[in-house]
C-alpha cells in the first residue's frame, strides 16, 4: 500500500498545526493576560499618585493646625441704671451689691 507524497506532506502539515495551533494560542493568551495585568498594575499607581498629588495642592490652612488663637472678648461694664428695665427699682440686695461696688473702686 503505498501512500502518495502528497498525502504524507499533508499528513505531516496536520501534525505540526496539531500541536503548533495549541502552543501559539497557549502563549498569545499568557502574552495578554500579561498586558492586562499590567494595565491595572499601571492603573493603581495612577490612582495612588492622584491621591497625592490632591494631598499635596491641599491649601495648608486645612492641612496644618491653627497657630493663631482668637482674642478673648472683652466685656464692658454697663451702668447699674441699665440694669434695669425702662426706669423699674431693682431689687434691694442688687442695688447695695452696686453701692458696695462704687464704694469699693473709689477707695
Amino acid at each position: 500500500m503505498g501512500v502518495s507524497k502528497q498525502m504524507t506532506f499533508t499528513l505531516a502539515c496536520v501534525v505540526v498545526l496539531a500541536a503548533l495551533v495549541p502552543g501559539v494560542a497557549g502563549y498569545l493568551s499568557a502574552r495578554l493576560e500579561a498586558i492586562e495585568s499590567a494595565e491595572r498594575s499601571l492603573h493603581a499607581l495612577e490612582a495612588r499618585l492622584h491621591v497625592r498629588e490632591a494631598r499635596e495642592a491641599r491649601p495648608a490652612s486645612m492641612s496644618s493646625p491653627c497657630l493663631r488663637t482668637p482674642a478673648t472678648p472683652h466685656f464692658q461694664q454697663v451702668p447699674a441704671i441699665a440694669l434695669s428695665e425702662h426706669g423699674k427699682r431693682l431689687p434691694a440686695w442688687l442695688t447695695g451689691l452696686i453701692r458696695e461696688a462704687a464704694d469699693f473702686d473709689q477707695d
